[in-house]
């Protein structure tokens, strides 16, 4: 990989010519998925009667969480048997032709809710393939020393994503429709496929000697399963994630805060869902210089969720539009403290033979949580209303981290010096 040394040690990983030409393509990519995202919700809410709008939102989660379950272990077992890059090439693209047909579907007119929940389970399909290969990618890029900081730095470029996409998001749709959204969504996928395809000398993974009909075995998967349910510390950083964004999925209520308990339209819908990115952003530049000096991260993940847990409760209080925003940002920041740590933790611990089937395991907590989180919230809202669904997640989060917290040892002793040398990258 090549290296060169005008970094600032803060962004030391963007040496690396083929990290940085991901990061750079990802962060164009995501804004416009992280658009679409909202973009999705959104549309929803219009295409319902007032009634039944909080159902109608909370569905969205399960067509997303029905792929991630079905496809999270196949999914470990492609990204550790064939090359990463070329897995990535493949998701890239076909994700690009999901927004293509949300657009198309939008600019012809249609009214069901059916072809939208068919296509974002489609786009949950894809992503549960794009990630193993994504994450388990990011150590061939980069340097062992580098990695937590590259793990910084992506978190980094996420949150920029998601203020950009939403806030950019919210003045498409009010100026422009959702599908303007969904379209400018399926060009953005472009900047990451010409990334790929300009990426050069990607380190080769060692140990990889077994055919391709044995790589992609039932055996390869289950030896993937076996490692994460033998390992208390990744179980149950996995676990913690789950629950977390379970109970405390806040923004896919955002549309009805928005419309009935705000009152601030598109605009300030779209500010809204961007609030827990600009905290995220504020947390992660901050962490840039000091995550690799973090020393109790054990403890540091469980204090971050447990603050993830109250501005989840605050946010359910909520009447006015700065309040709801802060907590929103703060829920953004803990969250951000709560993922970095226990991916670099996920990253260290983890053989490179079977990151991606570890990530493909983890996608069921970390995306499962928070889609089936949203028909949560959704079936709450829709019986008690929206703030008392925030409210009760909030609850259930901090309930969640203690008896977690309680049970693992492992996790609340956890300290850096900890991290396992014998974890080839």
């Amino acid at each position: 990989m090549a290296v060169s040394r005008r970094w600032p040690k803060s962004l030391v990983a963007l040496q690396s010519r083929n990290f940085r030409l991901l990061w750079i393509g990802l962060l164009l990519s995501f804004s416009g998925s992280l658009m679409q995202n909202a973009a999705l919700l959104w549309h929803v809410s219009l295409l319902v009667p007032p009634e039944k709008k909080a159902l109608a939102l909370g569905m969205v989660g399960l067509t997303r969480v029905a792929p991630i379950v079905f496809f999270s272990l196949v999914s470990g077992v492609v990204a550790d048997a064939l090359d990463r890059r070329r897995v990535l090439l493949v998701t890239q693209t076909c994700a690009a032709m999901v927004a293509l047909g949300l657009a198309f579907v939008t600019f012809r007119g249609g009214t069901a809710l059916w072809p939208i929940y068919g296509l974002a389970a489609v786009g949950g399909a894809v992503s549960c393939f794009d990630l193993p290969a994504r994450q388990a990618l990011i150590p061939a890029l980069v340097p062992r020393e580098h990695l937590a900081n590259a793990i910084t730095l992506n978190t980094i470029m996420f949150q920029l994503a998601s203020v950009a996409g939403p806030a950019m998001g919210g003045i498409v749709i009010a100026t422009a429709g959702v599908g303007a959204a969904y379209l400018i969504n399926a060009l953005s996928f472009a900047f990451v496929l010409v990334a790929l395809v300009m990426m050069r000398d990607v380190s080769a993974r060692p140990g990889i000697d077994t055919t391709l009909r044995e790589s992609l075995s039932v055996k390869a998967a289950g030896e993937g399963l076996r490692f994460v349910m033998r390992s208390p510390l990744i179980r149950a950083t996995m676990l913690l994630d789950f629950f977390a964004t379970f109970f405390a999925s806040a923004t896919a209520l955002l549309p009805i805060f928005a419309q009935d308990i705000l009152k601030v339209g598109a605009h300030g819908y779209g500010w809204l869902f961007a609030a827990p990115a600009v905290g995220s952003l504020m947390m992660s530049v901050a962490l840039v210089p000091s995550v690799e000096h973090i020393r109790r991260r054990g403890r540091s993940i469980v204090w971050a969720v447990i603050g993830h847990g109250l501005a989840t409760i605050v946010f359910g209080f909520s009447t006015v539009f700065w309040l709801t925003f802060l907590c929103l940002a703060l829920i953004g920041a803990t969250d951000t403290v709560s993922t970095v740590l226990r991916n670099v933790i996920r990253q260290m611990e983890t053989p490179d033979r079977l990151r991606g089937r570890m990530t493909g395991i983890n996608m069921v907590f970390f995306q499962g949580g928070p889609q089936l989180g949203e028909l949560e919230a959704g079936v709450v809202a829709n019986w008690w209303g929206a703030p008392f669904s925030a409210i009760s997640g909030g609850i259930g989060c901090l309930i969640a981290s203690a008896w977690i917290a309680a049970a693992t040892p492992t996790l609340r002793n956890y300290r850096s010096d900890a991290d396992s040398p014998s974890a080839p990258s």
